[in-house]
């Protein structure tokens, strides 16, 4: 396939020849006489005569622009790019705001592949000159060779071609850009159209069979996704008891109870593709978690979450954009007993920029159910069922085809609950990355979440001291910091510390934590 497309490629660079230089003389010259001849010559596809015009023209003026273009030409016509390039070369010095000398020597460039040199051309004659016939082409194909998918795409798109093997090459190479770019729809549409435009050309074949594969890859995609983890931990802080705080006798209850203790935790998330196309594909899933308290089992966390998803790959200005609805529910036990259960409603869109970057923005609405208890009742203002609308954006910077990566975000919320003490607004902000070791390809991670949340009432019953007279102000700060080790079989361990930091104007709800954990995962 490779040298089919290589023979391709070069009959078309060398069968590009743009119409003559416009040279304005003052007054015709026996060597122009001479060129003239050459071009008709050329046009006949005379090559031996045309040369031999040219040559008795040069002899007359060395330094005869069209003379000096038209030899360049007329030895690319017959892939001799070797020949026509000293000759172009010496015709743009002459000459170097000129189009079509410029654009020939960068073809004889390409021929060569001096791809280095034929983009120092090409590139800034696309900027000026888009609708040049044939440059789109090859300014999309430099891009390709050097992995700017993105850019690629938009030299193929903005440029035009006359010549239908041209064509061609350029709705491939398009569709080869929208493959790698994840848009298996558009690339198999753009290489159908290939596949019209010259049905019996050299090309027809690679292009047949890569219809073919990128269908066949999207259909044979694993369906089945299944994980498994395994782990200990070690919490100080297993209660969320609040820190020091002498003038809340409420702070010194909770803090005589016991708070630290190991334990171990049980994770299984497992998701299937029941519908899937080029462009759309639809999922339900599972997942199940739960944690062991060894010194507190009443503190024992059971968590089941069911899913279902639909998702759409397609473009926006050429940019590829990957759009998901979620629908989720979760119920989420505490010891035995139940303690919430949450409808989740999402909808997110990934769009990447380029190589390098993408951001995802998304919208949630959240409702929230407590089990409160029955006797005694909590009193109203402590009800915490809620409505909890959020929006945001996340922005991801990669690197080395994503061994390491930088990401920064913004979310807002509002969390609007049927008892006024819990209602509030957020802001969170959140900043991390990943770097990837040269050696064993251990993954260092780290993870910085900031959670600012003013409430919008005055808490009727917080501090005890003093109920009623604070607006409650929190500042959640989380560290998480991961080291991942891949093993065989499909196994990774990491290892995990976490801290999490609140503080807040209400005694009760201030506090520290941290968790250190030891885990062992396995995915299909």
């Amino acid at each position: 396939m490779i040298r089919v497309l290589r023979r391709v490629l070069l009959v078309a660079a060398l069968a590009l020849v743009p119409g003559p230089v416009s040279v304005a003389l003052a007054q015709t010259t026996e060597a122009d006489v001479y060129v003239a001849q050459a071009v008709l010559d050329f046009d006949e596809k005379r090559y031996d005569q045309a040369l031999a015009n040219l040559r008795r023209a040069l002899e007359l003026e060395p330094d005869h622009v069209e003379a000096l273009y038209f030899t360049g030409a007329v030895h690319a016509a017959q892939r001799r790019p070797d020949l026509a390039t000293p000759f172009l070369e010496r015709a743009r010095a002459k000459s170097p705001r000129d189009t079509s000398i410029a654009f020939q020597l960068g073809l004889v460039y390409f021929a060569q592949q001096e791809y280095e040199k034929a983009e120092a051309i090409f590139e800034p004659l696309f900027r000026t000159n888009p609708e040049l016939d044939g440059l789109g082409y090859y300014v999309g194909f430099l891009r390709y060779r050097k992995k700017d998918y993105r850019g690629a795409l938009a030299a193929f798109r903005g440029g035009r071609a006359a010549d239908p093997e041209l064509q061609q090459l350029t709705r491939f190479y398009a569709g080869l850009a929208l493959g790698v770019l994840g848009l298996p729809g558009q690339a198999a549409a753009e290489v159908e159209q290939a596949l019209r435009l010259a049905p019996g050309s050299q090309l027809t074949g690679p292009a047949e069979r890569l219809r073919d594969t990128v269908v066949a890859a999207r259909e044979k995609e694993r369906r089945f996704l299944l994980e498994a983890r395994i782990g200990a931990t070690y919490d100080d802080n297993v209660i969320v008891r609040p820190s020091e705080a002498p003038r809340e006798p409420l702070v010194a209850e909770l803090r005589r109870h016991k708070h630290e203790s190991t334990g171990e935790l049980f994770g299984l998330t497992t998701n299937y593709v029941w519908w899937r196309t080029t462009d759309w594909e639809s999922s339900i899933g599972y997942s199940f978690f739960t944690t062991y308290v060894n010194e507190m089992p009443k503190f024992n966390i059971i968590s089941h979450l069911f899913s279902a998803d639909l998702t759409n790959k397609t473009s926006v200005f050429q940019l590829p954009l990957q759009t998901n609805l979620q629908y989720a529910w979760d119920i989420l036990l505490l010891g035995k007993e139940e303690l919430l259960t949450r409808h989740n409603v999402a909808l997110s869109s990934v769009l990447v920029e380029g190589a390098q970057n993408f951001t995802q923005g998304f919208v949630r609405y959240q409702a929230k159910n407590f089990a409160e208890p029955v006797n005694p009742r909590p009193v109203p203002d402590e009800l915490r069922d809620a409505d909890n609308y959020m929006a945001g954006f996340l922005h991801f910077v990669r690197f080395a085809e994503d061994k390491h990566f930088i990401k920064a975000g913004y979310q807002f919320d509002w969390e609007d609950t049927e008892g006024r003490n819990y209602s509030y607004l957020g802001s969170r902000y959140s900043l991390g990355g990943q770097y990837t070791l040269p050696w064993h390809a251990i993954r260092l991670k780290y993870d910085l979440d900031v959670h600012l949340r003013s409430y919008t009432h005055k808490n009727t019953i917080l501090p005890s001291y003093a109920a009623g007279s604070k607006w409650r102000e929190d500042q959640e700060i989380t560290n998480v910091v991961r080291a991942e080790l891949p093993l065989p079989r499909n196994f990774t361990l990491a290892a995990e510390y976490q801290n999490s930091r609140v503080v807040s104007n209400i005694e009760l709800f201030d506090y520290t934590r941290n968790v250190v954990s030891l885990i062992l995962s396995w995915s299909y």
